[in-house]
């Protein structure tokens, strides 16, 4: 449905996104992660043709973003990071506007707007001036924009910026009915949004595209190794000695101890087959340790993120001492 081929773009000297190609299925949410400036509104800004890439280009449900803007513009609702509203505007003389610059049918305007006011809670706000509505509200009437001509694609920058806890709760629900029939890119530089809302994950960061899969390949390309945690009634120097005896492992770290010292945690890393977890139950019955945990270790969307990004740096970090 949305298919991103090396866009690129740059404001002066500063490169915004270098080179960034991805994928979006039909009916798939895939979440857009990075911190504030890497590149993730310029993206959004480019698919929906408001800005022209200095390179590269994209096709929305085949139609080129650079030849065919107007047909992108039919099959996408977007809401920028800031919601384009007109505050003098009652909301729902807002919504009847946005309707006609649709070019929406009469039957179709009445249906659609019956739609988002009951799908996104507008009904006790019609007749308020867009200007005396909260920040949550007026976000709510911006999705509502973007809905109001059923698009099949839907570009989102920060959602649930503004939103109280149950708003947010409502919208994430909302997304998650909405792909059942569109394509979501939606941007965030929350964990916890992209992690509960994604079907897969585009990392950008410095306008580069680090990462691109579900959390559960991220993750595995972030640890590079299996990763198990093991928890034993010992002390921290005795597993220790008893760890650097497995010629499968490939490393460990000392993660904690409980209990008094009493309980002792540690994270292993390797290629967990056969021949490490034979090691690894030998070194356990030998020791005659009480096994509290043993089991895979998965990171978190946060952990991922940091490690994915270090790693970028450091192979940067790399290049440039091997030009000089």
């Amino acid at each position: 449905m949305i298919e991103a081929c090396e866009l690129t773009m740059r404001y002066g000297f500063t490169v915004a996104l270098d080179h960034v190609s991805f994928k979006a299925k039909p009916g798939e949410i895939l979440g857009l992660l990075g911190p504030n400036g890497a590149g993730k509104t310029t993206l959004m800004r480019i698919l929906s043709t408001f800005l022209t890439p200095l390179c590269g280009t994209a096709t929305v449900d085949g139609f080129n973003i650079l030849q065919k803007p107007l047909e992108v513009r039919r099959l996408m609702g977007y809401l920028p990071e800031t919601a384009p509203l007109y505050l003098g505007m009652q909301v729902d003389e807002y919504l009847k506007f946005i309707a006609q610059a649709r070019h929406l049918q009469a039957k179709m305007a009445r249906q659609r707007l019956t739609w988002v006011i009951e799908n996104l809670s507008l009904k006790e706000v019609l007749k308020k001036t867009i200007s005396e509505l909260s920040k949550g509200y007026r976000q709510r009437v911006g999705l509502a924009q973007a809905l109001m001509h059923d698009p099949k694609v839907l570009i989102l920058d920060e959602p649930t910026a503004g939103l109280d806890p149950f708003q947010i709760i409502e919208i994430r629900e909302l997304i998650r009915k909405l792909a059942q029939e569109k394509t979501i890119l939606f941007s965030t530089h929350i964990m916890q949004e992209a992690d509960s809302l994604s079907h897969r994950i585009l990392i950008i960061h410095e306008g580069k595209k680090i990462a691109d899969g579900t959390l559960e390949e991220l993750q595995a390309t972030a640890m590079g190794q299996d990763c198990y945690h093991l928890t034993v009634r010992a002390s921290r120097e005795e597993v220790e000695n008893a760890l650097r005896g497995l010629s499968a492992l490939g490393s460990f770290s000392f993660l904690e101890t409980g209990r008094g010292d009493l309980l002792s945690t540690f994270e292993l890393r390797g290629p967990f087959g056969p021949e490490l977890w034979n090691e690894a139950d030998q070194m356990i019955k030998e020791k005659n340790w009480a096994l509290q945990s043993f089991g895979p270790h998965r990171l978190s969307l946060e952990e991922t993120f940091l490690g994915l990004t270090r790693s970028l740096r450091f192979k940067e970090k790399e290049k440039k001492e091997g030009e000089k």
